[in-house]
């Protein structure tokens, strides 16, 4: 039996509409006070001593740590006199940048993360040349925050300069020549830096060598359209400068300014209905990714002295297939899903066809991206039995040869895939993949981890992932659907899943599980279900409206209180997705019926449950975690455990170092493991 830690209740009751919710737990939404701290100290003590006591714990993350521990090098590229690649020793918490001016065995080290902290949770995120090459700015992360702070650097003596901007979120580093570069920032929230609500994005520009107080705010200030994410760029050439901006995390507005003339910014749509971008400046016309009247995405033209969108012109037309779009060389890549598998055409950049890419298998290539100056290209292929290996591609012959076989130690040849598609409950087929040891019987008797994210317009790509090759190597299946409101068919796929057609996501998940218990590849005993950030979502979802079909449920930063989710930082940019409990009573009650914080029953039997979160998480505040785990311990009616795991010092997954990486597999699948009764082989 399991004796949870004492949750205080208070009487916070909110009025939405003529309803009246309580909100018993809102006291954890305070991540400053001493009260929720000790609270966490409290869960944590009772969740570390459980796992910490499984037999297969420690044999379980030894093994993660021998899969792991292999180098890992990115593809090259070249700026100024040097090459530069990304390492990974093996076991390094993160990733190094080594440089060479010849052989990459004779690079030396440039850039070493694991220096900046004591544990490796500090990150490095974006790293940007200047125009000339002479000049770095990179971005910093601590704890796993989205905040970032941006240094500068010499490239030829890696001396640090005086320039540091602070406080930078949800940004890019975009030079503007070799003078300067634009970044993007809200202004510093009051109360917690960690949950507090952002919501005007403001684009900057930071001249070298001046004070960040003294930057220029180029767009979002007053006079000008107020967007809750601003993101601004320049075209290759330094010609235009580029400003998307957009209220919710789809949509957005486009605007371009002539930085040779100087002349005013120009707003190229009508409203932000899709996604557009401009990915090129060529021969006088701006080439604009865009899923106008094109939910599966097209590239256009349109002359840069009359941009507007009504004078578009389509250069890559629309297909049956999503679209993503590279350039590189001075040509065109574009890359294809079809049934989640890509397929890439190589265009010039008038839009003539040149030829189809033959990849090394069926699976996932990505890469292409490079300078018009580069002469040879990379990129990487992938699934989730194969690791990532690295080709270099020349993109006028279309010839290709393999550059880097990936050094990993798990064998590949044992390891099998195989996509399905299975009818959801309202008959739409959806794809999955379904990972595991070749020669399994089909007798119901396999641990199952099925894994789900749907939302956002994301897609979930094949590829390779030592930590899930340990679960199939230890006998387990590794299932992944595709759910409606990813990105997998294009935008109209995507709506499917959105706002008061959420519940297709939800119902695609569940029958996922019933295809795998069907198919006699699982059971209800032996099946985990899994997701994080909104995937953390459709895991508290589904474990709430079909408790008895799943044995274990794993939860990750998951948004779970629907009601409050965007009152925290830039939660109210989520709408598009969700809708919110203030938009109307409709969407309030919608919310309100699925929100897993609200639809915890007492005496209900739920499963085994592992919520993990962590403190520092500031773009699912760990509070929907807590508000959660205390409704599941105050209200489950069954013997099947609910912890919750808080990771300190992390943020929401990006620049985790590799040792907490391999903690957190640890404990999920020693957890899984324990609760299914499976011994571990």
């Amino acid at each position: 039996m399991f004796h949870y830690p004492k949750t205080r209740q208070d009487d916070t009751v909110d009025r939405y509409f003529s309803t009246e919710i309580a909100d018993p737990y809102r006291w954890l939404e305070d991540d400053l006070s001493e009260e929720t701290a000790a609270w966490v100290d409290a869960q944590n003590e009772v969740t570390f001593g459980y796992l910490r006591a499984i037999p297969s714990r420690d044999a379980i993350r030894a093994r993660l740590e021998t899969a792991n521990n292999y180098v890992k090098e990115s593809a090259p590229f070249t700026r100024g006199a040097y090459t530069y690649f990304y390492r990974n020793d093996g076991l390094q918490d993160q990733a190094v940048v080594y440089r060479t001016q010849g052989a990459a065995e004779d690079a030396t080290v440039f850039l070493d993360p694991n220096t900046w902290s004591e544990e490796g949770t500090t990150s490095l995120d974006q790293l940007r040349f200047s125009g000339d090459d002479k000049k770095i700015a990179y971005s910093t992360s601590e704890g796993g925050s989205d905040w970032r702070t941006i240094y500068v650097m010499d490239a030829t003596s890696g001396e640090r300069l005086s320039d540091k901007i602070e406080n930078v979120k949800f940004s890019g580093i975009e030079w503007r020549g070799s003078e300067g570069f634009y970044y993007s920032t809200y202004d510093k929230p009051e109360g917690s830096e960690l949950s507090a609500r952002t919501e005007h994005h403001k684009l900057y520009f930071h001249a070298l060598g001046t004070s960040q107080a003294d930057d220029e705010l180029v767009f979002g200030g007053e006079g000008d359209p107020q967007y809750r994410y601003v993101g601004g760029y320049t075209t290759e050439d330094d010609r235009f400068l580029v400003i998307t901006g957009a209220n919710a995390t789809s949509g957005n507005m486009l605007y371009v300014k002539d930085l040779h003339n100087d002349s005013d910014l120009v707003c190229l749509t009508e409203d932000e209905s899709a996604d557009s971008d401009v990915v090129a400046h060529h021969d006088g016309k701006l080439l604009i990714y865009t899923n106008l009247n094109a939910p599966m995405g097209r590239v256009v033209a349109v002359d840069a002295a009359t941009p507007h969108q009504e004078n578009w012109q389509d250069l890559i037309p629309e297909t049956n297939h999503e679209l993503g779009i590279d350039v590189g060389a001075g040509y065109l890549f574009a890359s294809y899903l079809v049934d989640v598998q890509t397929q890439v055409k190589q265009y010039q950049l008038d839009g003539t066809f040149v030829r189809n890419i033959a990849l090394p298998g069926v699976g996932c290539a990505s890469g292409f991206g490079a300078r018009a100056k580069d002469t040879e290209l990379y990129y990487t292929f992938t699934n989730y039995t194969t690791a990532s290996d690295t080709y270099r591609f020349d993109p006028v012959t279309g010839e290709a040869e393999l550059y880097r076989r990936s050094a990993c130690v798990i064998d590949s040849t044992q390891l099998e895939s195989k996509q399905v598609f299975y009818p959801s409950k309202d008959g739409t087929k959806v794809p999955m993949t379904i990972c595991y040891r070749k020669g399994i019987d089909l007798d119901g008797s396999h641990p199952t981890i099925l894994y789900g994210y749907g939302g956002f317009n994301v897609s979930l790509e094949p590829a390779f992932n030592p930590n899930i090759a340990v679960w199939i190597e230890m006998g387990g299946i590794y299932a992944v659907a595709n759910l409606r409101g990813g990105g997998e068919y294009g935008k109209a796929w995507h709506d499917a899943g959105t706002q008061q057609q959420k519940q297709n996501v939800f119902d695609d998940f569940i029958a996922a599980a019933e295809y795998l218990i069907d198919t006699k590849y699982t059971s209800s005993e032996k099946l985990a279900i899994r997701g994080g950030s909104n995937g953390g979502l459709l895991v508290g979802a589904c474990m709430t409206q079909r408790p008895e079909l799943f044995k274990v449920a794993l939860p990750a930063v998951g948004v779970l209180d629907m009601l409050r989710y965007h009152t925290f930082t830039s939660g109210e940019g989520w709408a598009y997705d969700y809708g919110t409990s203030a938009q109307s009573a409709d969407m309030f009650r919608y919310l309100l019926g699925y929100s897993p914080v609200h639809n915890v029953k007492a005496g209900v039997s739920y499963p085994s449950t592992l919520v993990t979160t962590a403190d520092h998480d500031d773009r699912v505040v760990p509070a929907h975690s807590y508000k959660f785990i205390a409704e599941l311990q105050a209200k489950h009616g069954g013997d099947n455990p609910v912890l919750i795991r808080i990771d300190v010092n992390a943020g929401h997954g990006a620049g985790m170092p590799t040792h907490k990486v391999m903690d957190l597999n640890a404990d999920v699948y020693a957890f899984c493991f324990d609760q299914m009764g499976v011994t571990l082989v």
